[in-house]
């Protein structure tokens, strides 16, 4: 692989496919919200097209730098461009999760108290509107939406599934510090092994759905605690899932080789990525399923 001058930042050339993520999203979005209101077939239609076009877009997208990087287009300073966009995009996402985290912890803390009785708010809200009301966690609330329900335990599948993350995190690790060693072979293991531990997290996730959903009849409709539980485990559920194929296509690159001890960001990143999601998921164990 050539080295390219360090002295002269590379400026990519013009490319159709910004506009064509711009769509894809609009696309996206135009039949979520369509499926949401009503327009079942519509929003179906659209929203599928759109995934699709994103999918391909990112396929080439991700593609053209992949050909660029192997031409030895990019320097060091485009390296330390790389590095900082993805802790950028790492932040956002810590963002994105501590604004739903934010809202559990507000009505755990703040609303469902004063539904109990607690505090000025409290004696308005329960002696006149919600009489009789108890200040417990899970609830459904006042109305006892979707009827009564039973919260998963946590120590099942939750707890399995932590095991596997944290087990995910070590193999990822042990792959990054063969590949910086040169030891292909066990860069290859310990990655693909990371890769069934995760699809391992997501069986067992969509088991618990399934169990939660039908025989304990916690669904979106069971209150405050349904949607929040389904919220937050099923935003974490669709990062374990980006991150999962971002791992695979990092074992084929692997596989052709296109790494080597000191150019070889494109793991790191992805590296990076999957220890925040199981960091994410450590906090969604605790104060979703334990607390």
């Amino acid at each position: 692989m050539s080295q390219p001058d360090a002295t002269v930042y590379y400026v990519p050339h013009r490319s159709r496919w910004p506009i064509i993520a711009a769509v894809a999203l609009f696309m996206f979005l135009c039949g979520a919200a369509n499926w949401l209101n009503g327009y079942y077939l519509a929003g179906k239609i659209v929203l599928a097209a759109g995934a699709f076009l994103i999918a391909a877009m990112m396929f080439g997208w991700f593609g053209n730098v992949v050909r660029e990087s192997l031409k030895g287009t990019f320097n060091s300073q485009v390296d330390t461009s790389f590095r900082m966009g993805m802790m950028w995009f790492i932040m956002s996402e810590v963002f994105f999760f501590a604004a739903f985290f934010g809202g559990l912890f507000y009505i755990r803390t703040f609303v469902v108290p004063w539904l109990g009785g607690l505090g000025d708010k409290g004696v308005i809200t329960n002696g006149y509107i919600w009489q009789g009301f108890s200040a417990a966690w899970p609830t459904n609330g006042p109305d006892a939406i979707g009827g009564s329900f039973v919260a998963t335990s946590p120590w099942g599948i939750p707890l399995l599934n932590t095991v596997l993350l944290l087990t995910s995190s070590i193999t990822v690790t042990i792959a990054h510090h063969a590949l910086r060693a040169g030891r292909r072979g066990r860069l290859i293991g310990f990655l693909g092994l990371t890769i069934l531990l995760g699809m391992g997290f997501l069986a067992c996730q969509a088991h618990e759905y399934w169990d939660s959903w039908y025989n304990l009849n916690m669904t979106l409709h069971s209150g405050i605690y349904g949607a929040t539980f389904y919220i937050l485990t099923g935003f974490h559920g669709l990062h374990v899932t980006v991150g999962t194929i971002m791992l695979i296509v990092m074992w084929f690159r692997c596989v052709r080789g296109h790494f080597d001890r000191e150019h070889h960001f494109a793991f790191e990143g992805v590296s990076w990525y999957w220890h925040f999601v199981d960091v994410v998921w450590l906090c969604l164990f605790l104060f979703v399923y334990i607390l």
